[in-house]
């Protein structure tokens, strides 16, 4: 074993660390499972531009309460490096293993260091705690959460000021603070009982609540339709923070039909019948969807653990249909900007957000009501800036999107928000209803409107160094060697984002590259109007590629063929790249 993990190893057995980890410990080195100390102390748990994430448990490379407070104390000795203390941070947590545990850690070190703390008492949105850093004026934020993943991950999010996701120059700065604490012993840190008598705790959940709620009600568009409405939802919080919210927003919209999904309602971080909570797949909405079929509902709903994302099931011929995330955006997106242009609202000024890996449909509904689209790159955080930037230009934000299920309407959040967006879904189901339309009916003439896109995704997971070095490795490759012809599809331009780079193939010359900041993104355009994405994941160990193509309907065409055309085409891509791939 390298000399340095056995160094780690040793330290984290001394008594600077409690008895329950180092039996953790103990029992790894009693049992000889080298491997899996390698892979807990080859290196830190990094933390990146959005914070901390990782698989729970011991060592240095996990999360536990001395990895999270190590973040702690650099995120404070930054805060306390601008001058923020008295600002104070805003501290929220999801359902998860140990959320509560790691919650009150960062609790303990901030107010260890003089550092103001709103915590909330009860598990929240990761929305939420955009929102009250925003309405309390906190410098600061942190949820801890890891989203959609598995019950053995769990992580750390940071927010500054506006209330969006940490961007340059902070992140970068927060990361170097971060690294600057070498061992547990740089770190301050109380008790929690210290905590709440310090005069520098204060919970905020009945302050915050009831305010978010009523500015959210103030996005509906058609309330009194909501109020006549007798459409039936169905929703499952997938045992997360949305569990409350989340019914109390819909009611708040007007409606009166709301069916909680009972087995998925009660908060649990062990998600027992949905062991991978992500509303974007089938596995996660069966529950639901049984349920939903047994009430004959109108949609099914489903937020993720810490409720930023929703899933969606709506009916279509007496079956359920699962909608993708570029769907739900396009149908949100639709509604809106028909609703504002009804209303005489729709300004030139209006500004649509969306990122480079969503679908372009997104561009050509925008495009058909004259608003402009902006696009930055993959993550949330980039939304929220580009909103902080509107409101210095005298722009107006309308409406966010990402194809990974997140959405997001009005700028009183910065974040996405299944709060938000569950509630505009269910409005617009009831207004199409009301219409004589179903969603599936509308979602159909968009395609025909704007035509059919076909988008897909490949995550492919990696484990350990070896698994990260092979994706930096194809990643380089990509960028040296990309792939010229992908079966009757011609690479025509590539860009290379990290580099700010591009090349076109058919003139044989440089381009202007995208103008976006530096990141580990290339983007390759073929022939048929085909795309092809790849990145490595942000906050989990994956490489991702995202797979695009479309085409407009043309004279006397019937839908049905329009898409089997673009899907055949879309299916032999994919196929080949991975072939090429051969990862």
């Amino acid at each position: 074993m390298d000399a340095n993990i056995k160094a780690r190893i040793e330290e984290w057995l001394t008594p600077l660390y409690d008895e329950e980890t180092r039996n953790e410990i103990r029992s790894l080195l009693d049992s000889g499972n080298e491997k899996e100390l390698e892979d807990r102390f080859y290196t830190n748990l990094e933390f990146g531009t959005g914070g901390l994430r990782g698989t729970i448990g011991a060592g240095t490379n996990r999360m536990n309460i001395y990895t999270v407070r190590m973040a702690t104390q650099g995120l404070a000795n930054y805060i306390i490096r601008k001058g923020g203390k008295e600002k104070g941070v805003v501290i929220g947590r999801d359902s998860r293993l140990f959320s509560d545990r790691f919650a009150m850690e960062s609790a303990n070190v901030l107010v260890a260091n003089g550092i103001k703390v709103y915590f909330f008492n009860d598990i929240h949105p990761t929305p939420l705690v955009s929102y009250a850093v925003r309405k309390l004026n906190a410098i600061a934020g942190i949820m801890i959460t890891a989203s959609h993943n598995p019950k053995q991950y769990n992580g750390y999010k940071v927010f500054w000021s506006d209330g969006g996701q940490v961007v340059p120059p902070e992140d970068k700065e927060i990361i170097e603070e971060v690294k600057k604490i070498a061992s547990i012993k740089d770190v301050k840190v109380i008790s929690f009982e210290e905590t709440k008598k310090s005069g520098l705790y204060k919970e905020i959940d009945e302050e915050i609540d009831p305010s978010y709620l009523q500015e959210s009600k103030s996005l509906s568009m058609n309330y009194d339709i909501n109020l006549q409405s007798d459409i039936k939802i169905c929703y499952t919080p997938l045992y997360g923070t949305g569990y409350k919210l989340i019914p109390e927003s819909l009611k708040n919209f007007g409606f009166k039909n709301i069916f909680i999904v009972k087995e998925q309602s009660i908060p649990d971080g062990n998600f027992p019948l949905a062991p991978y909570p992500n509303p974007e797949i089938p596995e996660a909405m069966e529950v639901g969807m049984k349920y939903a079929k047994e009430m004959k509902a109108d949609v099914l709903l489903a937020s993720d653990p810490d409720a930023d994302r929703i899933g969606v099931m709506i009916r279509k011929d007496n079956d359920y249909l699962l909608l993708n995330g570029n769907q739900i955006g396009c149908l949100l997106l639709y509604y809106i900007l028909s609703g504002l242009k009804e209303k005489g609202q729709l300004s030139e000024k209006g500004r649509v957000v969306t990122t480079i890996v969503s679908t372009r449909l997104l561009l050509k509904i925008a495009e058909g009501f004259n608003i402009k689209v902006d696009e930055v790159l993959t993550g949330f955080k980039w939304i929220a800036e580009k909103i902080r930037k509107y409101e210095k230009t005298n722009e107006h934000f309308i409406f966010g999107c990402e194809e990974s299920h997140g959405y997001l309407v009005g700028t009183f959040v910065r974040d996405k928000d299944a709060v938000i967006a569950s509630s505009l879904f269910a409005e617009l189901t009831a207004y199409y209803k009301s219409k004589g339309k179903s969603v599936a009916d509308v979602l159909d003439e968009i395609y025909i409107k704007f035509g059919y896109f076909k988008e897909s995704q490949k995550s492919i997971e990696v484990k350990g160094k070896e698994g990260l070095d092979k994706i930096k490795a194809t990643m380089e490759n990509l960028r040296k060697s990309p792939p010229e012809k992908i079966s009757d599809f011609k690479l025509l331009q590539v860009y290379d984002l990290k580099n700010k780079r591009a090349f076109d193939l058919v003139e044989k010359r440089e381009i202007t590259p995208m103008d976006l900041p530096s990141s580990d993104v290339i983007v390759m355009k073929f022939s048929n109007d085909c795309e092809i994405i790849g990145r490595p994941s942000g906050t989990e160990p994956k490489i991702k590629f995202y797979f695009s193509n479309f085409k407009k309907i043309s004279d006397g065409q019937k839908l049905d063929d329009l898409k089997k055309d673009v899907e055949n085409i879309h299916n032999r891509l994919k196929e080949d790249f991975l072939k090429f791939l051969n990862f």
